[in-house]
């Protein structure tokens, strides 16, 4: 207890005590006036604070009563401060007591108003450095005073080291919360009437950003502009930045808005919109909480504004992280559509958002979004009109109709079990507007998926509505319907099916298109019918029943022609479909003839097709239905024989129809029916067939009579003859068919004339029997021709007309015709006919009679494998047509059938046959002189290998085929050139293993150009050598393209061997020819080799990538297939052989070819395109050297990649070099490579264009290297400094040239060039390489810049590296602190030996910066030996003002301590005779003596002791600016140099004496002012000095400058220096006398030997006048008399009319002068009366001056002149009236008068009356009643 009581009596006494202090502090405050309150509230105000943390009652209030007191007199006065980092420093005290800690935030608020603006820019990272650990009451409060204190000094920009205070912060929540802080004040704007609080706030947060003061208009914005910056400052991750930088794109102040745009495409282009944390954060600024219900009102966010929303939802339309934020999407999504406060533009980006959640949503959060959002859609489209006009309601439309048809995709369940959402959609796409058609075609066909595999109720509805819509007026409705038929049900359905053939007759090619692909008869029709069997069609049956559903009236047969029951293209595509369906139930059926049923549906079928020749359907329906049921004849002839052995009468009526294809079927149709009629009958229709001419032509294998068959061929054989080339076609079409089945009989003619014809053809045949070689006499070949040989005999004269004609189709029938007859002729003299006839087609430029005789060689070769029942009893055409082996894959099936036709008994025959066609080919065509014989040769070996391939005879030549088409690819021809590499192909197929590695190795080694021609081409005078016009034309204007014409070119340009560079060029054309050629065959081959081609592709891989970028389209073409035919995974190939590519891209980009060199840069520039580093390593130089070459190309087109190579490039080494993009290792390493490459080889070359893409990458990367540059910062800044000479534009050079001539004055020029140069890419390439420098830069960079400096040339370049080095200093401030003495050494010579004005400042500017780091003695030696240079020439001075004036602007701290030897040099030379350098030095002066005369007197010692050196200098220049740098320091300092006089006087003494030179009046002006402010001291020191100076000064003066004397005698005021001095001036009055009044005689040039003669040189008049003015002044009266007579005799001749006006003045001045001093000294003395000599002075001044001064105001008409000798008259008359002097001289009282009376000039006229006056009272009369 004892302790406890004692404690607590110690506790109350310190209570007390704090009390008693407190007290004494409040009494001292109340007795402190407001002046010097501030420094005792430092102390008072922490400790009174601090105080309330006491228990006791009486302390607190004391200290109430304290504060109270403080914030009456402190809170309106802010001059008076407050201790803030005390009370700071109290309050993050952790023992602080929370009352204590109350108290401080609100005088810390108090005190931080108060504080300068520099100490609250550095307090204010202090204050937010711990604010997550403040009283949640305090935090808004430090917050809102630190972002004030930012708005206020950071808004412009902040301070990098301010900027480091902020980045000290650590703490991840201080940063987050000062981070919302700064959000919640960009989201603030001032609330409109009626509103809480702003959008995107609560009120709590609100109120916390503005505190108890509304925050609005320009402080606003500065605090949000200055948030924008620290926060930029602060460097966070995107993610923490990215929601205020979106705010502040929707501010409503432009600058902020342009401000957050900016860094949000800077600072956060990188934000992962995937962070879940970020989003959510998002989404609270578009949702707001005001919508949950357990938070407090006050704290309730209300959404963001409008726009801040819209450019939310913008975000959420990126992120998939927000389409799956259940249920924030959600809110989102209604929020846009159906918010209060939404807006046109927010319902667009809200549907935008639907589709977007609709498109990434998980399936888990789709199914609890989905139908909610989907009633809601429909909501909105219920809502709005059709007539909605507005382009925002249509874009809401829009994506409404896309979010249901993703809807569709995502979740088919929705609409799977009815139809209401599908019929909605084809309603919307009939009435909705045109441009959102379109759209919801989009989504009704992604709908269609929903509706797969619905149930059949809902599928049935389906057909329905299909077939509704499927034939309605809008093109978009009907093409969903068929979209809808096709995808919804399979290739089985009929009704879909249907639907398809209904579109198929639509009007719009789309729509048609989509019908013949669900019919599967598109564009590869070709490839589904060898793909038949995968495809399911319906069942024939059930088809026709549909069908006949839709249209009943098919199965009505009785008028099968009266009525079209379909449109045509509908019906043509209809029986396509049907046919394929037949043909595929055919194909199931075991039977041939089938079953009931299946005859059944094909009775329906034929009735059908009979219906679609009804006479209104088309040409087109006509050819198809006919062709139709031939094709189910080939499959069923027995029923279809038997159907229409009925129907011949109907048959016979199609003989006659328009369409050729049409009467050709309905003739093989009639054949076919033929065969199941009687023999008679049919005999009889062949008589009425022959009778009427109509040219049929199939005879079935009926049995008919030899006469009628003799008939039939001889009408047949007439027509051939006697009608025109098409029906002669069709006439031996016919004799073919008939030769299919068998050899031709004879004709049997008993006529002696045609016996006698055919003697006399079988006569002329007989001399062409060497074709066949046939040992026979001509009486035995006249008996066979005439026996078996008279059908072709006959008609070889007419068949060779037609042949040699142009009718193409003719010839093309009589060619296969041909074939048709030999296949089974067995006689060597028909088949010699008919090769000759073929052969003869040799030079035939058309490509089908080509193919046509092709195929008749085939058959003539034997071993064709189609039959003589396909060729006649289907729908066969030709066998090109029907393998199209041209346009597709190799009819492998038919090459492969064995001929089984063939007999022994024309075996030997064939063989003679294969012979004649081998030797024709490989001997004469294949290898001829002529391309046309070429290309016919190609064309038959090609047809020959593909039909007869399998023959033994074609294995055999094989190897010859290889090499006739390897030698073929070389052709010009295309079509030459693509069969032999198709022939190639073929070749590979058919030959065996050897064979096929044979051809792989010959194709690779073309490609790669390492294969050789095999055989040559004799070359004749018509050879085609090149193409016409490819090589231009001749001399005179004709072609150049074949042997002859070359030669004769090579003759007339006198160049015989030029024949041989054209052969060259043409065998370079056959290389290319040849690749191309061997590309086309390879990529047919690569498909078939496989394993084959793998050891060849190192070597093709990188030829092929560069063909691909020939300049010939044909090779790239051929190239490409190639490419795709070998590589499967085109990226993963070129990665695998980058090196290899690489290598022969870059070797060939040196090649002499330019399409090579072109084609390789193409190619690299596509290939380098997103390439790693240590992909392009150790080819990127190269590459680089590549395309500069490329640039420089002798050919346009070269260089035209050459800059895409460059470009492409540059986008690589750019990326490359990016430490943003690229790690640092790989940067460095690319910086490297091409930087070193960029100075040496780039930047220095003669092409502009190479320069600018140097210049321009090495700025590029300079921007984008970071530090990865600073290993090559020496090279790099040389570079860029050379270049801003070596780069300046010519221009400039031109312009100084002739600067003379267009006054543009040099350094004006000169400017304007500095000023280019800096605004050019290398200044700005300089400006980045310093951000890049450090400390460690500096040991290369240094020496290097020295070297620049000593040996730069060029005036950019010079003025450039001094201003890099000013820029380096700077930046690296006092780490240049080494190298100073290095840089001063240099840069002092450098300044003065500098002739250029703009590079002497610049270097003077570099020294003075670099001075600011330059120790004591190196800054003490420099300013003194630049100060010594104002004793030098010109240069030297000019050197030495500009050093000086740049020391003083940028090292002023440095030179304060040398102004002792600055100011004395400066002011010395102010006085320099060059005006320019005396400049200088005066600006000089005048910026830094602030005031004269106090600058003068605190360096007067040294300025005298630079002045003396002066004075006594050799030079006369120095001598004259020292005397009139002492003159001003006289004038200025006066008494105060008389310490210094003796020194200054004594040289300027010395110097008066000696020769006349230029300037030395300037000496005697300093004596005499000197003497000025000096004459005490100097009279005081030695009283004989002024008469030492005056007898001095004098003596100059009568040489020289007389005026100087006046100033030392006024100086000195002597009156015995009149008596010395007077005497000398009358005697220069009187040598006046002798000269020229008024003019200095000519000086004396006369000189003695041994001695200087002085110029003897009158002093102008005034001069001395003014001097004698000046003795008179002080001289005594008795000598003034004593020279009376002197005196006035001047004043006489001074006055004379000889002498100028100003003379006169100088006169009148003197005259008053002795008047005064007569009236002073002798008149109004009263001790003495006037003597009689001073009156007769007065008598005689006044009668001899007077006179003349009345005669100069009477010839001077200058009022001045009037006034001043009136004033002097008027001192003369009242001096006499003193003296008493009678006047008695009429005539000039009477010239007085005068005067008066004609004077203008007042002033002058009362002077004159007043003299009268006075004349009046002398006169004697007057003068005697006075």
């Amino acid at each position: 207890m004892a302790e406890t009581s004692t404690s607590s009596l110690n506790h109350e006494k310190s209570d007390v005590e704090k009390e008693e202090i407190l007290d004494r502090m409040l009494t001292r405050l109340a007795l402190t006036d407001d002046s010097k309150l501030e420094p005792l509230l430092t102390k008072l105000l922490p400790y009174t604070i601090s105080s309330l943390s006491s228990t006791s009652t009486d302390v607190r209030k004391k200290v109430m009563e304290i504060l109270s007191h403080v914030n009456k007199r402190v809170k309106h006065n802010l001059e008076i401060g407050l201790p803030l980092l005390e009370l700071w420093k109290i309050y993050i005290d952790a023992n602080t007591a929370s009352m204590v800690k109350n108290f401080c935030i609100i005088y810390i608020e108090m005190a931080f108003e108060r504080i300068s603006t520099e100490e609250k820019t550095n307090m204010a990272p202090e204050l937010v450095a711990n604010v997550s650990k403040l009283p949640a009451q305090h935090k808004d409060m430090v917050l809102r005073n630190v972002v004030k204190v930012i708005g206020e000094c950071h808004s412009r920009q902040i301070d990098p080291e301010v900027a480091a205070k902020y980045k000290m912060m650590n703490d991840a929540k201080d940063i987050n919360l000062f981070v919302e802080f700064c959000l919640h004040t960009i989201l603030y704007q001032p609330p409109l009437q009626g509103m809480d609080c702003p959008a995107g706030l609560s009120k709590v947060q609100s109120e916390g950003v503005t505190g108890k003061h509304p925050l609005k208009g320009e402080p606003l914005l500065l605090r949000k502009l200055g948030i924008l910056n620290v926060v930029e400052a602060l460097e966070l991750t995107p993610e923490h930045v990215y929601p205020l930088y979106l705010v502040a794109c929707s501010d409503s102040q432009e600058s902020v808005i342009k401000r957050g745009e900016e860094l949000l495409k800077r600072k956060a282009a990188g934000v992962n919109l995937e962070d879940s944390e970020l989003i959510n954060k998002l989404f609270q600024l578009f949702n707001g909480t005001a919508a949950v219900q357990n938070i407090a009102p006050e704290h309730r966010v209300t959404p963001g504004n409008s726009s801040l929303r819209a450019r939310l939802v913008s975000v959420f339309c990126r992120s998939i992280t927000a389409a799956n934020t259940f249920p924030s999407t959600l809110q989102c999504i209604f929020g846009c559509i159906f918010g209060s406060g939404t807006t046109s533009r927010l319902k667009q980006l809200g549907m935008e958002f639907t589709v977007w959640v609709f498109k990434h949503a998980t399936i888990d959060q789709l199914k609890l979004m989905g139908p909610i959002i989907l009633s809601g859609i429909l909501r909105s489209l219920d809502s709005s009109s059709n007539a909605d006009s507005d382009s925002i309601a249509k874009d809401v439309k829009n994506f409404a109709f896309q979010a249901i048809g993703l809807l569709g995709q995502r979740m088919p369940q929705l609409f799977r079990d009815k139809i209401d959402m599908a019929v909605r959609l084809f309603d919307a796409l009939k009435f909705e507007d045109q441009t959102l058609r379109l759209t919801i075609q989009e989504a009704t066909n992604s709908l269609a998926i929903a509706y797969k595999g619905a149930p059949m109720n809902v599928l049935k509805d389906l057909e329905t509505l299909l077939l509704e819509n499927c034939q309605v007026e809008q093109g978009e409705v009907r093409f969903c319907a068929l979209r809808w038929a096709t995808s919804i049900f399979d290739s089985r359905h009929c009704a879909s099916r249907f639907i398809c053939m209904l579109g198929a007759a639509d009007s719009k090619l789309d729509i048609r298109e989509l019908a013949l692909d669900g019919l599967f008869l598109g564009k590869d029709d070709s490839r589904s019918m060898n793909r038949t069997s995968k495809i399911e069609y319906p069942k024939i049956r059930d088809m026709l029943d549909y069908i006949s559903k839709q249209q009943p009236k098919l199965r009505d047969s009785s008028q099968t022609r009266e009525e079209l029951l379909f449109p045509s293209n509908m019906f043509v595509v209809m029986i396509k479909f049907l046919l394929k369906a037949f043909e595929a139930d055919f194909q199931q059926l075991d039977s041939v003839g089938g079953t009931s049923e299946f005859q059944s549906s094909v009775d329906t079928l034929c009735l059908l097709l009979e219906r679609g020749l009804a006479f209104e359907g088309s040409l087109e329906l006509h050819a198809t239905a006919s062709k139709a049921l031939i094709s189910i004849a080939f499959y069923m002839p027995e029923i279809i024989a038997l159907r229409y052995s009925g129907k011949v009468l109907w048959l016979k009526q199609l003989l006659g129809h328009v369409d050729s294809d049409t009467r050709e079927s309905a003739a093989r149709l009639l054949g076919i029916a033929c065969s199941s009629l009687s023999p008679s009958a049919s005999s009889t229709l062949i008589s009425e067939l022959i009778s009427s001419i109509s040219g049929t032509k199939n005879l079935s294998s009926l049995q008919i009579s030899e006469e009628l068959l003799q008939s039939t061929i001889k009408c047949l054989v007439n027509v051939v003859n006697t009608e025109t080339a098409t029906l002669a076609s069709i006439a031996m079409q016919a004799l073919g068919h008939i030769g299919l089945r068998g050899p031709l009989p004879a004709l049997v003619d008993s006529e002696s004339g045609k016996l006698a014809l055919c003697m006399v053809t079988a006569e002329k045949l007989c001399n062409t029997t060497h074709i066949l070689d046939v040992d026979c006499n001509k009486l035995t070949l006249i008996q066979v021709l005439v026996t078996a040989a008279g059908i072709l005999m006959v008609l070889n004269e007419k068949l060779g007309k037609i042949l040699s004609g142009e009718d193409i189709k003719a010839i093309q029938k009589i060619v296969i015709s041909l074939g048709h007859i030999c296949t089974k002729e067995r006689t060597l003299s028909s088949i010699n006919i008919a090769l000759d006839l073929i052969f003869s087609l040799c030079r035939s430029k058309v490509e089908d009679i080509l193919f046509a005789a092709g195929e008749a060689l085939s058959f003539l070769w034997g071993g064709v494998t189609v039959t003589a029942d396909v060729i006649l009893k289907s729908n066969y055409t030709s066998l090109s047509l029907a393998s199209n082996f041209l346009m597709g894959d190799l009819p492998s099936a038919l090459s492969r059938r064995s001929a089984t036709e063939e007999t022994k008994a024309n075996e030997e025959c064939l063989i003679t046959v294969r012979d004649v066609i081998t030797r024709k080919l490989f001997d004469d065509l294949l290898y001829s002189s002529r391309k046309e014989e070429r290309c016919a040769g190609t064309v038959w070996l090609v047809s020959l290998t593909m039909y007869c391939g399998h023959h033994q005879k074609i294995q055999q030549l094989l190897p010859e085929i290889q090499e006739a088409f390897s030698h073929l690819l070389g052709e010009q021809n295309d079509l030459t050139q693509e069969l032999a590499s198709q022939g190639m192909s073929i070749v590979y197929e058919l030959g065996d293993a050897s064979m096929k590695k044979d051809l792989v190795n010959a194709l690779v080694s073309t490609l790669t150009g390492s294969g050789k021609r095999k055989r040559a081409i004799k070359l004749m005078e018509d050879s085609e050598v090149f193409q016409e016009g490819a090589i231009g034309e001749s001399l005179s204007g004709g072609k150049l393209s074949t042997y002859k014409e070359l030669c004769s070119l090579a003759n007339e340009m006198g160049q015989p061997d030029l024949i041989y560079k054209f052969m060259d060029l043409a065998n370079h054309q056959a290389s290319l020819n040849s690749k191309r050629g061997a590309a086309f065959g390879f990529s047919k081959i690569a498909k078939q080799a496989g394993e084959a081609l793998q050891p060849h592709l190192r070597l093709l891989i990188p030829r092929l990538v560069r063909y691909q970028y020939d300049p010939d389209k044909n090779v790239q073409d051929a190239m490409g297939h190639i490419w795709k035919s070998l590589v499967e995974d085109s990226k993963k190939t070129i990665d695998e052989h980058l090196d290899l590519i690489f290598e022969d891209l870059l070797t060939q980009c040196g090649s002499r070819l330019w399409r090579s060199r072109e084609a390789s840069c193409l190619a690299l520039a596509d290939i380098i395109q997103g390439r790693k580093f240590d992909q392009v390593a150790k080819h990127l130089k190269r590459i680089w050297l590549a395309a500069f070459r490329a640039m420089d190309d002798i050919k346009e087109t070269v260089r035209n990649s050459g800059d895409s190579l460059c470009r492409s490039l540059s986008s690589l080494t750019i990326r490359l070099c990016d430490v943003s993009l690229t790690p640092m290792s790989d940067a460095s390493k690319t910086m490297d490579i091409v930087l070193p490459f960029f100075l040496s080889e780039g930047i220095v070359s003669k092409v502009a264009s190479i320069q600018k893409a140097s210049v321009g990458m090495v700025m590029k990367l300079s921007k984008g290297a970071g530090i990865a540059i600073r290993p090559h910062l020496p090279e790099l800044v040389c570079c860029m400094l050379e270049s801003l000479s070596s780069l300046e534009d010519q221009r400039l050079n031109y312009v100084e040239l002739h600067a003379v001539n267009a006054g543009i004055k040099a350094e004006k020029l000169d400017n304007l060039r500095i000023a280019v140069a800096k605004d050019s890419p290398m200044w700005e390439t300089l400006d980045l390489c310093l951000k890049a420098i450090d400390t460690k830069s500096l040991d290369l960079l240094i020496p290097r810049l020295a070297q620049m400096v000593r040996s730069g040339v060029g005036l950019n370049t010079r003025v450039g590296v001094a201003s890099f080095i000013s820029l380096l200093v700077q930046k690296v401030g006092a780490d240049i602190k080494p190298f100073t003495s290095t840089l001063l050494k240099l840069m002092f010579p450098t300044v003065v030996g500098e002739r250029s004005g703009a590079a002497k400042r610049a270097f003077a500017s570099t020294c003075a910066i670099i001075l600011k780091y330059a120790t004591s003695s190196q800054a003490q030696k420099l300013i003194e030996d630049t100060a010594a240079l104002h004793t030098g020439d010109r240069n030297a001075q000019v050197s030495c003002a500009i050093l000086l004036k740049n020391f003083s602007h940028h090292a002023a701290d440095v030179v304060s301590g040398y102004h002792a030897t600055i100011f004395p040099v400066t002011f010395v030379a102010r006085f320099e005779d060059d005006k320019d350098v005396g400049g200088i030095f005066d600006e000089l002066w005048e910026e830094n003596a602030s005031s004269e005369s106090n600058t003068l007197q605190l360096y007067a010692a040294e300025i005298v002791a630079l002045l003396c050196e002066g004075i006594m200098s050799s030079s006369w220049s120095s001598k004259k600016k020292s005397a009139k740098a002492i003159r001003k320091l006289s004038e200025v300092l006066g008494e105060s140099l008389s310490p210094h006089h003796h020194a200054l006087l004594e040289c300027l003494l010395k110097e008066v004496p000696g020769r006349i030179w230029e300037g030395k009046d300037a000496i005697l002006y300093a004596i005499a002012a000197l003497c000025t402010s000096c004459h005490k001291a100097i009279s005081i020191e030695d009283s004989a000095k002024p008469d030492a100076i005056i007898n001095l000064v004098s003596s100059a003066c009568s040489k020289k400058s007389r005026h100087t004397v006046k100033q030392i005698i006024k100086a000195f005021g002597n009156a015995e220096l009149f008596g010395k001095v007077f005497p000398l001036l009358c005697e220069v009055c009187n040598q006046a006398n002798v000269t020229k009044p008024g003019q200095a005689p000519l000086p004396n040039d006369s000189m003695r030997a041994g001695e200087d003669k002085e110029e003897d040189v009158s002093a102008p008049y005034d001069k001395v006048l003014e001097c004698i003015t000046s003795c008179i002044n002080v001289a005594h009266l008795s000598d003034i008399i004593d020279q009376g007579k002197n005196l006035i005799h001047v004043y006489s001749f001074a006055l004379s009319p000889g002498l100028p006006w100003t003379v006169k003045m100088t006169v009148f001045s003197s005259v008053k002068e002795l008047c005064s001093k007569l009236h002073q000294n002798v008149y109004n003395s009263q001790e003495t009366s006037p003597s009689t000599d001073a009156t007769s002075l007065v008598h005689e001044l006044f009668y001899c001056t007077a006179p003349k001064v009345i005669e100069c105001i009477s010839t001077i008409k200058i009022a001045q002149v009037h006034i001043a000798a009136s004033e002097c008259l008027l001192e003369m008359t009242k001096l006499c009236k003193v003296a008493s002097i009678q006047h008695q001289d009429i005539a000039l009282k009477a010239e007085l008068v005068h005067l008066c009376e004609v004077e203008k000039n007042e002033q002058a006229k009362s002077s004159l009356r007043k003299c009268l006056e006075i004349l009046d009272s002398l006169e004697p009369d007057n003068m005697q009643i006075t």
